[in-house]
């Protein structure tokens, strides 16, 4: 992509993520371990019990009627 499309916005945006990641690149290994990863309770999958299906079909037909949209586990859409 050249620098004409970009906006003046979006360089900043860009500096300042190169910014931010040169100050975590200098953090400690174990810090960078601790605090790099993001926790969060997942409804549905992270509830007690096994689920076990005959097919990949199977499988996705009960993350679509199951799983809220936000997890990601929907059928991709047409573009």
């Amino acid at each position: 992509m050249s620098s004409v499309h970009t906006s003046d916005r979006e360089q900043e945006e860009d500096r300042s993520f190169r910014e931010q990641c040169r100050r975590q690149m200098a953090r400690p290994l174990e810090a960078r371990m601790r605090y790099g990863f993001c926790r969060v309770h997942r409804p549905v999958l992270d509830t007690p019990g096994a689920r076990i299906f005959s097919s990949t079909k199977e499988y996705r037909e009960w993350c679509a009627a199951n799983l809220p949209a936000y997890l990601g586990f929907q059928p991709a859409t047409a573009e």
